[in-house]
């Protein structure tokens, strides 16, 4: 079961190009009693695409959402002017252990 609610959100919007994207990343529990991270991105105004990966406990998948936020706010342009949302603030915390960890092995798809 799902404790603390982590959400990384980041929309990039560039007129010039026409284009109007976001990524969301999210850790919730399934009606299994198991946590899921769910990931999904696309155009905004868009239903986009979506992915989901299931794991046992909510430490694994908290696991691999630290190394998708770092690659998501790596890959921005450093003069552009996002929104950048996280609702824990312990992320951050975390995030020098996740570049040490393995990352995929708690995954149930990734196995």
């Amino acid at each position: 079961m799902t404790v603390q609610p982590y959400r990384l959100y980041i929309e990039r919007i560039d007129p010039s190009k026409n284009m109007a994207r976001f990524y969301a990343l999210s850790i919730e529990p399934n009606l299994f009693g198991e946590t899921s991270l769910v990931r999904s991105w696309g155009r905004i105004g868009s239903r986009g695409q979506q992915k989901i990966h299931v794991f046992d406990s909510e430490a694994k998948a908290v696991d691999l959402l630290l190394p998708f936020a770092q690659e998501a706010v790596a890959r921005l342009p450093s003069a552009a002017v996002i929104g950048i949302r996280v609702s824990h603030a312990q992320v951050k915390e975390e995030t020098a252990h996740a570049a040490s960890s393995s990352s995929n092995s708690g995954c149930k798809e990734c196995r």
